[in-house]
């Protein structure tokens, strides 16, 4: 099985990747293409707009968040059934951790799985300028992964002056231009943040992308980039000599890099939950699962991965439902923008005392971010409008009109956590996360260690105990199996 691959990167933040990435899939599609899609990095929103085009769920890769094998793995699952993937970058092609090493860069992930790359220029405002600033992005790629460029906000006038200059001094494809459309805003917002009449104009807009797409870039040529980078499945068997299957896959993907489960546990596989043998852990935990307008911010290999560990997914909404689900045996509430919608949440008092009633019996419980904001006291919004929320946490959350935390973070979890005695492991438990939010709380919580990776700063964070882990950082749960596992176990207790 052979699957082209390419991704759209860019010089700098703003320059339109996502605008045209969404372009260039919804080309794929009219050329009855059956297109998958990636995100570089630890975003959300991105990939709610690729899967606002392509109507099925995009994913992220992350170099910091997993390793070469993990990334391969995490990639190759997505595959079957598609023809081309197509991948998103970050920010600067070359801008990873702390904005200066390679790791985490659009540019690793792009050597990791030796993707050829379509670089897209913000070309407003210059003119040959743009030849010297492709050509030191061609100078830095030792890897040769840069295949074409595309201009984005000038003129076709322009860029049938350039591309002469462009193709003959740096030798590389100028695929074609955008022309500077002030209306066309893919990106620029949440999705979440548009309200259901609006959807028709972002439908709309990523029409209008793709047609401009069509007439004005060689799509065509960038295919063939894709086409250049075939990833070709070769046949691998596991160690009883079977071909590898979707879960050899997943084993790589979820289980990390130290083997922690005992075949005693798993029954022979990497499960907590066996439904296919009996025992005594045959009945899966049910872990309902905030999603809606405001709950919406999942990593979607967190999600796999519960379901991988044997966990059923039940989803609900802190907005619209009036209680929690039945026979739960956990509560996941993920990160989104509770303080947009406080009003209509502090209205819902049924669930708000469903809630904190669950939560008060100790039902095993994790929040991240908006998820964690839900449970306090009070959540007062940008316009200092004060609002009650769940109240379990007896502490207030309040915008502050700045980034309070942004960008990843290694967190140490607390002593005994996830297993009982140091023996096995002496080095603290981490999992990574990424944390980006202009609210803070009167008490962020003490119970964990937050880390930048590059400059060692830390500080406090979370609350943790037996049976809950609540704070801000986005957790990527991939990256300590050991995590998931003691959430369950947690759960099971409930069954």
């Amino acid at each position: 099985m052979k699957i082209p691959k390419v991704m759209i990167a860019a010089v700098k933040s703003g320059s339109g990747k996502t605008t045209i990435t969404c372009a260039f899939l919804k080309q794929l599609l009219c050329r009855k293409k059956h297109p998958v899609s990636f995100k570089c990095g630890p975003d959300y929103i991105d990939p709610m707009f690729h899967e606002q085009v392509l109507k099925i769920p995009s994913k992220n890769l992350d170099t910091f968040f997993s390793d070469a094998s993990q990334i391969q793995a995490l990639y190759e699952m997505e595959l079957p059934g598609h023809d081309i993937a197509v991948l998103e970058g970050v920010m600067g092609l070359y801008d990873g951790l702390g904005g200066i090493r390679e790791e985490g860069s659009s540019y690793h992930l792009a050597k990791t799985l030796d993707v050829p790359v379509i670089l897209v220029v913000d070309a407003h405002g210059m003119g040959k300028s743009v030849i010297p600033l492709i050509a030191g992005f061609l100078q830095y790629d030792e890897k040769k992964l840069i295949k074409g460029v595309i201009l984005n906000r000038t003129s076709k006038m322009f860029f049938d002056t350039i591309a002469p200059l462009i193709e003959e001094e740096l030798a590389i494809k100028a695929l074609g231009c955008i022309p500077n459309e002030k209306e066309l805003t893919i990106g620029s917002r949440h999705l979440g943040l548009i309200l259901p009449e609006e959807m028709e104009e972002l439908n709309f807009q990523l029409e209008k992308a793709g047609q401009l797409l069509e007439k004005y870039v060689d799509v065509d040529a960038m295919i063939g980039i894709a086409e250049s980078a075939f990833w070709e499945k070769e046949e691998t068997v596991t160690e009883e000599g079977k071909p590898e299957e979707k879960e050899d896959l997943e084993e790589k993907a979820y289980s990390g890099k130290v083997t922690i489960f005992s075949q005693a546990i798993f029954s022979g596989k990497n499960k907590l939950y066996d439904r296919e043998n009996s025992g005594t852990n045959t009945i899966p935990p049910r872990i309902a699962v905030a999603k809606d307008e405001v709950f919406c911010f999942y990593y979607r290999d967190n999600l796999r991965m519960l379901e991988y560990y044997g966990a059923e997914l039940v989803y609900f909404s802190p907005l619209h439902d009036k209680t929690l689900p039945d026979n739960i045996h956990g509560l996941l509430l993920g990160g989104g923008y509770p303080e947009l919608y406080a009003k209509q949440l502090a209205e819902n008092e049924s669930m708000r005392k469903s809630i904190k009633e669950a939560l008060e019996q100790h039902l095993p419980s994790l929040a991240e971010c908006g998820g964690f904001m839900y449970l306090h006291d009070t959540l007062t919004d940008r316009e200092g409008t004060t609002y009650q929320m769940a109240g379990v946490i007896p502490a207030e959350c309040q915008y502050t009109g700045k980034l309070v935390r942004f960008g990843y973070v290694e967190v140490q979890l607390p002593q005994g956590l996830t297993e009982k005695g140091t023996a096995e492991r002496p080095e603290p438990e981490k999992i990574k996360a990424h944390e980006f939010h202009y609210f803070d709380s009167t008490a962020n919580g003490e119970d964990c260690i937050a880390t930048k990776p590059v400059t060692g700063r830390s500080w406090k964070c979370i609350h943790a105990s037996d049976d809950h882990f609540w704070g801000f950082p986005h957790l990527y749960y991939p990256s300590d199996p050991k995590f998931v596992k003691w959430f369950l176990e947690r759960a099971e207790k409930h069954i």
